[in-house]
């Protein structure tokens, strides 16, 4: 049923009609009424762009068809989306689209999932008369985590834009006039000599293969397949609730269990939860956080203050090439991931008694920058490399494909021990502001002595996706150790995207933050909007799978980091105390300055 719309506009589109909101666009109104318009270059988190024209719709008494993303409705216009005229114009745009895209859908890794094909498909373009190209024109680049292959562009500028608008990175550019145009970096140099950090959001953008991750399937494969390897999986937060969409679940299933079963029928040896490196990364950097505050306020000492969270690759990588005078304010933790590397190769090996050698630890990450980070220089404090490879979500749902496993009929299974046991501080991770939250239950308790109520463990203020969040935390009577607290109001912020993390930067830099902790996570939304996860993506998307990771929150025994057992197992036997001499040698490490050209 429609409602009422203030400052309506009347619209009649294919014969009926629509009340329509002031500065709406034609595209947008016939959305949000189920008339089905075709796109391309259009996308939900990006600007208008008008590039490829598909959308094209005929509007009474103008002259020309006119692009329904770009066009304002208008009192009393007459639309009409399905005529001959508009049909044939897309037909024929789909077919010069094709002219120019080289490749075989039978062997690109994007088929069955590309939009290109998708409208070829619906338009019935089973042939192109403009002399379709088949010889290889650019070299691919897949020197990073972040392939290009030119050849399958469209010229949609999602990519860029999405690096423009949302990252503000702009690694990436259009350069060239007309048919030359060609989407590159300044002066066509490789992506790792651009300040590029490899979050893979233009990944999740492109509606072909032009971009896509390099794949890491074969050499975990190559590993299942030899019988003198061990292979360790870890699997990230946000994967379950992401992985059941490459098996065309709607967004908001999750698959923690079905994950699990499907990885031990895949022949890896030991499936671990990342959670579980989520919870120890709480107590690290927690104790880190408290450190340095007592620095700052009993020993008056000079101290990095606000602390930035270090647990996205993507947002580490951003701070090295653009604000390497603030790299001191990083927490010196490395991300969970790195951490759960560092204990396969270390603690796990020893407990199991196996050569570290023969230990091939595997990753299942939303994120591309994962890739970048597993092969860091500062990754091998363990004596070898802390995580061999990183596989995407998209990566672990072809593997699961290729081996016939029906995800969604499998019984749930547990992950392994001794690094299985999670709580749900650590799944929440997954969500932007996830690490916050998690933070302040274990902070609150170890500051105070007092536990948070139950029903107050879900802490609203740092939730959400809407810009910037801020909250803060007023101590009052404190345990002795932290007696100098009392009555200090601790203050933090959570961002999310690096066009946000920019603007709080450029407070730090300028000294006018007042926070003492910042969370900030490279990708829309956190991990779950992560460059390696299922595409499509969208706003509507991200939102559902944050729902279903705190509905695993809520639903979980153990709720608080510190309130793992198996992580108090690990500091009373292999680790000793938070920040001491051994979790300092395999959890922590420092970054590096890099340039910004």
């Amino acid at each position: 049923m429609q409602t009422a719309i203030e400052n309506k506009i009347n619209v009649s589109i294919n014969g009926r009609d629509f009340e329509a909101k002031q500065g709406e666009s034609v595209l947008r109104l016939a959305k949000r009424n189920g008339i089905h318009i075709p796109t391309l270059c259009h996308h939900e988190d990006l600007c208008i762009s008008g590039n490829c024209r598909i959308c094209v719709v005929e509007v009474e008494g103008r002259r020309t068809l006119q692009t329904s993303c770009s066009t304002p409705v208008a009192e009393k216009m007459v639309i009409r989306t399905n005529t001959r005229k508009v049909r044939k114009t897309r037909q024929m745009l789909i077919e010069l689209l094709l002219a120019e895209h080289v490749g075989d859908c039978q062997t690109c890794r994007r088929n069955l999932n590309c939009e290109l094909q998708d409208l070829a498909a619906e338009y019935g373009v089973e042939e192109v008369r403009f002399g379709k190209s088949r010889e290889k024109r650019c070299e691919i680049d897949a020197l990073t985590p972040v392939v290009r292959d030119n050849d399958k562009c469209v010229l949609c500028r999602r990519c860029t834009q999405v690096c423009e608008e949302i990252q503000g990175v702009e690694a990436i550019k259009p350069v060239g006039r007309g048919k030359d145009t060609e989407i590159c970096s300044l002066f066509s140099v490789p992506l790792d000599e651009t300040t590029c950090v490899f979050c893979g959001q233009c990944i999740n953008r492109c509606p072909t293969a032009a971009l896509t991750e390099r794949d890491a399937t074969k050499d975990v494969w190559k590993a299942i397949d030899d019988p003198e390897k061990h292979v360790v999986v870890q699997t990230a937060p946000a994967i379950r609730a992401a992985l059941a969409e490459a098996f065309d679940v709607p967004p908001g299933e999750r698959v923690t269990g079905k994950m699990a079963a499907a990885l031990k029928m895949l022949g890896v040896d030991t499936v671990f939860d990342t959670d579980f490196t989520a919870d120890l990364t709480i107590i690290e950097e927690g104790t880190e956080l408290l450190t340095r505050l007592k620095k700052a306020l009993v020993e008056k000492s000079e101290v990095s203050l606000p602390m930035f969270t270090s647990c996205s690759p993507g947002w580490i990588n951003y701070i090295e090439h653009y604000y390497p005078e603030l790299l001191d304010h990083l927490s010196t933790c490395k991300s969970p991931q790195q951490m759960f590397g560092a204990l396969i190769k270390s603690y796990y090996a020893q407990k199991k008694g196996i050569d570290p050698a023969n230990v091939v630890s595997v990753s299942v990450m939303p994120c591309t920058a994962k890739k970048y980070e597993a092969d860091r220089p500062e990754m091998i404090d363990s004596g070898y490399k802390d995580v061999d490879y990183v596989l995407t979500t998209r990566e672990l749902a072809r593997m699961i494909k290729q081996s016939g496993i029906d995800l969604m009929t499998l019984e749930d299974a547990d992950f392994d021990d001794p690094m299985g046991i999670s709580t749900g501080a650590g799944v929440i991770f997954g969500a932007t502001g996830g690490v916050m939250e998690a933070a302040i239950r274990t902070a609150y308790e170890l500051v105070t002595g007092r536990e948070v109520p139950f029903q107050n463990l879900d802490i609203k203020p740092v939730r959400g996706m809407e810009g910037i969040r801020e909250a803060s935390l007023v101590i009052t009577d404190p345990v002795p150790e932290w007696g100098f607290l009392d009555g200090a109001e601790v203050k933090v912020a959570i961002a999310h995207s690096l066009t946000m993390a920019k603007e709080l930067m450029n407070k730090v830099r300028d000294g006018e933050a007042p926070y003492h902790f910042i969370e900030i996570m490279a990708c829309p939304g956190g991990c779950l909007g992560g460059g390696g996860q299922p595409i499509p993506t969208s706003p509507e998307i991200r939102q559902k799978r944050a729902q279903a990771i705190y509905t695993e929150d809520g639903a979980m025994k153990l709720r608080k980091s510190h309130e793992n057992p198996a992580v108090k197992f690990l500091y009373e036997n292999f680790l000793g105390e938070p920040n001491g001499h051994k979790s300092h040698e395999l959890l922590h490490t420092r970054y590096t300055p890099k340039g910004n050209w």
